[in-house]
């Protein structure tokens, strides 16, 4: 998945792009109120994390303006503040959710994973696949009960495949959801990590789950011995 982080504190934002890294996120950063309304307008992000006191436009203003050009990713706003009335004015702005700081990690990663199932058709929590289970929440993998293990950009890239089933997914929204801006998607990335998910869920278990669509993308397909 793909997150923008507007941070204008350099260490913090600089910990935040870690950490979520760390989980699997592609993360792009934005350290002004400019700077994050001009990515959240150009770009498709899964969800946004707003920092209340940037420079130049405040985490308010910048969610209010994304919504009014039409940008719904979900925003998770965060403040050094705790007093209702900046909640409600976050929320007021178009906002989905709040964090005050100092918070913990796991905490900021449930509510990104809470929003991120938010979308027009609800995620489920675990997703499925015939014999294949992938839970966002604790990292975890099996395919007919057997633990597969993934690095987090594998990861991604399945979550992301599952998300989407039997619908084809371009190299380029599978660029723009598991890397990050200053990614350079001139190489062939995407088809090496393809290839090492086969090399992962498939082919130790006799399966062709993720099939390729010449000059389109990738997709999920049932195995019909899973019918």
């Amino acid at each position: 998945m793909r997150v923008l982080v507007a941070e204008d504190q350099p260490k913090m934002a600089s910990v935040l792009k870690r950490a979520l890294e760390a989980e699997g996120y592609a993360v792009d950063l934005a350290a002004d109120g400019e700077d994050a309304l001009w990515f959240g307008s150009e770009w498709e992000y899964d969800a946004i994390v707003l920092d209340v006191g940037l420079p130049l436009r405040d985490g308010f203003d910048v969610c209010r303006r994304l919504r009014q050009r039409g940008r719904w990713a979900p925003v998770l706003m965060l403040t050094v503040k705790d007093a209702t009335s900046d909640r409600v004015q976050g929320l007021d702005s178009g906002a989905d959710d709040y964090l005050t700081k100092p918070f913990e990690f796991d905490e900021l990663f449930a509510r990104l994973r809470a929003l991120t199932r938010r979308t027009p058709t609800p995620r489920p929590t675990v997703l499925e696949w015939d014999d294949l289970e992938l839970d966002p929440a604790t990292k975890s993998l099996t395919r007919d009960g057997t633990a597969i293990e993934l690095s987090p950009k594998e990861f991604s890239l399945l979550e992301l495949l599952m998300e989407r089933g039997d619908m084809v997914t371009s190299r380029t929204e599978i660029l723009e959801h598991v890397w990050d801006f200053a990614y350079d998607g001139t190489s062939n990335v995407v088809d090496v990590y393809i290839r090492y998910l086969r090399n992962k869920i498939d082919r130790p278990f006799d399966r062709d789950t993720i099939e390729t669509v010449r000059g389109e993308g990738y997709r999920l397909h049932h195995d019909p011995r899973e019918s």
